[in-house]
């Protein structure tokens, strides 16, 4: 079963983004912040990272950037944020993002890509 890590100091996101990911059939953790998110990530690997921009402690391009320095496996990383302009987009690639997603985001924007970087949408 693939693993995702979603990174989301809200709550309410988090809960929304579990509900889409495990009825799609993906085994789900959380982090808080990018400072814990890069502390699991250590720990234990995933398959692919949810990561909000705005976040307390370390924020998602500061997590995307010491992510991309561990070794480790490098996988997929989409950041979700309300965060619109192109700007933000060019930041979140420039950090190490493989795609970028902008809150609010439907169930099916959310799983397109994440069944198409995790092979085929096979969880």
């Amino acid at each position: 079963m693939k693993r995702i890590l979603i990174v989301d100091d809200a709550a309410t996101v988090r809960m929304y983004h579990r509900g889409i990911l495990e009825s799609a059939g993906y085994a789900v953790e959380e982090a808080v912040n990018g400072l814990e998110a890069l502390e699991k990530a250590l720990l234990t690997p995933f398959d692919l990272y949810l990561v909000d921009v705005n976040m307390p402690k370390l924020d998602g391009y500061g997590f995307l950037c010491q992510l991309r320095l561990q070794p480790l496996e490098q996988v997929p990383v989409i950041m979700v944020s309300t965060e619109a302009t192109e700007q933000d987009r060019l930041r979140a690639f420039a950090s190490g993002a493989n795609f970028y997603l902008i809150k609010p985001t439907r169930p099916d924007q959310l799983l397109a890509p994440i069944h198409l970087f995790l092979k085929g949408g096979r969880p």
